[in-house]
């Protein structure tokens, strides 16, 4: 596959994850809780991906890198955790913003390990993309949001584990195929949320059942799809473009909230939306040159 197929695979990734909230406000609004709702997710997550390990071409693995990519799938199940715990206190227009803060975490990591300074152009889509966000919040015309430095400080470590589990993603488990690697990370996942947030539903029939629906959607979208796609994107992109990509979550958020649930989206949030995608475009056309240069420059 070329570049730009790979940068396509981690923009679909980071899609998945917009299309989380609706579901998540869909499940809240059938009553269930923070726990049924991040447990269910990770449990029906996790069990989809080894059906995939099942009915595909997969090698053994030695303890050790097995250990690995469980505990390098902590910062996933972290970030659930952290983001759901921050929408207890924090408004959701609020609270993304600052999960949106990795994508400049993601780039900052990338400079700090890999010496890999950001380019003027890179610097510029990063603004814009943190300036669509903004508007896509609709944070401009809202009055009267709540600030609580327990739902700050929740959302803002949401933001870090994300940007560790892209990260992981691209520079852990490289020779392991991408279906048997997103299963280890989701199952490291499962268990931390399991540790955290005791999956206490699984005991009650009634709500088993009800959560079976949005436990799927969820599972299938937050947690089977995304470790997938950023394991065989990532490792060919990088953390720093990666994050960039990344950032189509939050077009996609907007345009369920308006489609499924709607929500009134205004015009200023639709130009927020059309900011991020044009802030991912241009950080990837960049990449897409410096890609090509390289490799006539090796031809």
């Amino acid at each position: 596959m070329k570049t730009w197929h790979y940068a396509c695979i981690v923009f679909l990734g980071g899609c998945c994850y917009g299309l989380l909230s609706t579901f998540v406000k869909l499940a809240y609004s059938a009553g269930f809780s923070v726990s049924a709702v991040s447990g269910g997710q990770y449990l029906f997550g996790a069990l989809l991906s080894w059906l995939l390990v099942m009915v595909t071409k997969k090698r053994k693995l030695p303890f050790k890198r097995i250990v690995q990519l469980l505990a390098s799938g902590i910062p996933f199940g972290l970030t659930g955790v952290f983001y759901y715990n921050s929408l207890l206190t924090l408004n959701a227009s609020l609270a993304i913003i600052f999960l949106f803060q990795f994508v400049w975490i993601g780039t900052l990591l990338e400079w700090i390990l890999y010496k890999k300074k950001p380019s003027a152009v890179k610097i510029i889509s990063i603004a814009v993309l943190l300036i669509g966000s903004i508007l896509a919040a609709n944070l401009v015309s809202k009055s009267g949001i709540v600030l609580s430095w327990k739902g700050m400080a929740w959302a803002s470590l949401s933001a870090l584990t994300f940007t560790a589990f892209i990260f992981l993603s691209g520079s852990v488990g490289k020779d392991v195929a991408p279906v048997q690697k997103s299963a280890l990370l989701s199952t490291g996942g499962l268990i931390v949320v399991f540790v955290l947030l005791p999956p206490t539903f699984l005991l009650d029939m009634s709500v088993l059942v009800g959560i079976v629906p949005y436990g799927l959607l969820l599972g299938f979208f937050g947690v089977v799809l995304p470790p997938l796609l950023f394991s065989i994107g990532m490792p060919r992109i990088g953390p720093g473009l990666g994050t960039i990509l990344t950032a189509s979550e939050l077009p996609v958020a907007v345009s369920m909230s308006s489609l499924i649930l709607s929500e009134h989206v205004n015009f200023l949030q639709w130009i927020g939306v059309v900011l991020i995608l044009g802030g991912i475009a241009a950080g990837n056309v960049t990449f897409s040159k410096k890609a090509a240069v390289q490799q006539s420059s090796a031809t």
